[in-house]
């Protein structure tokens, strides 16, 4: 099992920044990659980013030069920086990381960002 812990989030103006955090902790050595989805009411949960085991990065179109996935491996933590957000990023965020070879997918608790127009 993998237990996924998320911080960061909020309210945030637009054109402003947030920075969401997650840590990882039990039997990580088995996970290929680790990033965010969103989802806003009424609308399906949407994958944001990832950064897999090699250090290559995955971005939906829409956050492309604004949002950064970065991870610190000594921690066990992937952030994302969220820079230049819009209204249209409002959403739940939830942490996400992934064992390709069991098809294995943990989720974190999800946090609440909101971007105000």
């Amino acid at each position: 099992q993998v237990q996924l812990v998320e911080s960061g989030g909020g309210l945030v103006q637009a054109g402003g920044s947030l920075r969401r955090s997650c840590v990882a902790s039990g039997s990580i050595f088995n996970i290929n990659a680790m990033g965010w989805y969103r989802q806003a009411p009424g609308k399906q949960r949407e994958s944001v980013a990832f950064i897999i085991s090699s250090g290559n990065t995955n971005y939906r179109d829409s956050v492309k030069g604004r949002f950064t996935i970065s991870r610190d491996n000594a921690k066990n933590r992937v952030y994302l920086q969220m820079n230049s957000l819009k209204p249209e990023d409002t959403a739940i965020y939830y942490c996400n990381a992934r064992n390709d070879g069991l098809r294995l997918n943990y989720w974190g608790q999800g946090i609440q960002v909101t971007v105000s127009p």
